[in-house]
């Protein structure tokens, strides 16, 4: 008897396993899909902790994480992981604050560390890998990921010395590019004027427009406290352009003066427009006087006072409200000088670093190492992917998408000098006697030499 009723379980067993198997499995809709992580499809090799997280080994689990994200930006974040929450079960927990700089500091040294922390500047995480704080990320995400989803310029940024030798500190999870400019598009094509591919083709662009009577430059750096910090963004991209990415980080670091050959040189090229008055809307005494945010406004005028408008893509919140990318104006990738240092990219970003070593913290930052973690974000507008495997189709805005094309085929990426730079010179000097030097009351030499003095001992 007992044998009888084995037999039949046994044969009940199987037949569910076969029916099992036969029976079709629900097809996800594109829209269903759209829904999940990686649109339902196998992740990228980045580490078997996220592989496991998907298959939900980590439900019910907390990651920490702390960074400046408030307000909108903070809404956008949590709208961009909620996908990766719900198929993983992990709660994303992020604190954001606008005192995120003071606060993270006295969190690290006091041992209260959050599992991720997102740092806006490099330059803070680089102190935290000093005191050997942070983990490193090559033992957390697969090194071939790595190199295969970020350029060489992103990895070498992430790159920082600890205590022990240099680590993989954090991974780049938004950019933002400064390195282009702004005209007005309707009346620029008909004027004939042709976009610039070089330096020198946008000299003759600049000559051309001031031959016809009208000035080619809106140029603007005043900015309250923070004035002449449009001054720094534009000698940042020349030196990029003039110089080897050694010396623009041994500028970084004090290690190359600002007094020196190549920080001459580069302010030769900026110096060759902005102290001409044929060049610059209001000559350039108005420079240090007019206020970043109205410097482009001219541009719009019938017919446009000035045309061209160096600056980094968020300055199209401050154009006249009504105007459509692509219509009534568009932009440039601001061109190479030396062909030897290629077409580089400057901008800013945020960086992600780990300070607790457990398998849904490595989960968590193995899936912001890629590009379907900003997926939401750059579909709502506010964030460009650095990621590889990001896709130019989730842009929206055309300015935005046209941005993420120039970052992602850039031959190099540098982070703003000045917000690498120690505060007392990066957001002090460096500010102050560049607005002092364009204003004509201190000389090239005096300016930089008063920069130099002021770096940290």
């Amino acid at each position: 008897m007992k044998k009888t009723v084995w037999s039949i379980l046994t044969l009940l067993i199987v037949a569910s396993m076969i029916f099992a198997a036969c029976t079709p499995k629900p097809t996800l809709t594109a829209e269903e899909a759209a829904k999940l992580p990686f649109g339902g499809q196998t992740p990228p090799p980045a580490g078997q902790e996220l592989t496991d997280a998907l298959a939900g080994k980590y439900k019910g689990k907390v990651v920490s994480m702390a960074g400046p994200f408030t307000d909108a930006d903070a809404v956008k974040f949590d709208d961009s992981v909620k996908a990766f929450e719900a198929a993983t079960g992990i709660d994303i927990q992020y604190e954001g604050s606008k005192e995120f700089e003071a606060a993270i500091t006295i969190r690290l040294d006091g041992g209260n560390a959050p599992d991720i922390v997102d740092f806006p500047q490099p330059g803070l995480l680089n102190t935290a890998v000093k005191k050997g704080q942070a983990v490193d990320l090559s033992t957390v995400i697969k090194p071939e990921w790595l190199k295969q989803n970020y350029s060489q310029s992103w990895l070498d940024m992430g790159t920082m010395e600890g205590p022990n030798g240099p680590i993989t500190a954090g991974i780049w999870a938004r950019a933002n590019g400064k390195s282009i400019v702004f005209y007005p598009k309707a009346e620029f094509d008909k004027a004939g004027y042709k976009v610039p591919e070089t330096w020198d083709d946008l000299m003759a662009l600049t000559e051309q427009i001031a031959a016809d009577g009208d000035t080619p430059w809106c140029i603007g750096i005043e900015s309250g406290a923070a004035t002449g910090w449009a001054m720094t963004d534009w000698i940042e991209d020349v030196m990029l352009r003039t110089t080897s990415l050694e010396n623009y980080d041994k500028w970084v670091k004090g290690e190359l003066k600002f007094n020196s050959p190549e920080v001459k040189k580069a302010l030769s090229y900026i110096t060759a427009i902005w102290f001409n008055d044929a060049y610059v809307y209001g000559g350039r005494k108005s420079i240090p006087t007019t206020f970043f945010g109205d410097a482009p406004a001219p541009m719009f005028n019938a017919p446009p006072q000035c045309w061209l408008h160096r600056q980094g893509n968020f300055i199209t919140s401050f154009f006249p409200e009504g105007k459509m990318a692509g219509t009534d104006y568009d932009f440039f990738y601001l061109p190479p000088i030396d062909p030897a240092y290629g077409k580089p990219v400057l901008g800013a970003g945020d960086i992600y670093a780990m300070f607790n070593d457990r398998p849904e913290v490595r989960a968590t930052i193995q899936y912001f190492s890629t590009g379907d973690s900003v997926k939401g974000w750059i579909e709502a507008g506010g964030a460009i992917s650095p990621h590889k495997d990001s896709n130019l189709d989730w842009y929206q805005d055309p300015v935005t998408r046209k941005v993420a094309e120039i970052i992602l085929n850039a031959d190099s990426f540098r982070f703003d000098a000045s917000d690498l730079m120690p505060g007392a010179v990066g957001s002090g000097t460096f500010w102050k006697y560049m607005t002092d030097y364009v204003s004509g009351s201190v000389d090239e030499d005096t300016a930089l030499s008063q920069i130099d003095a002021s770096w940290p001992k």
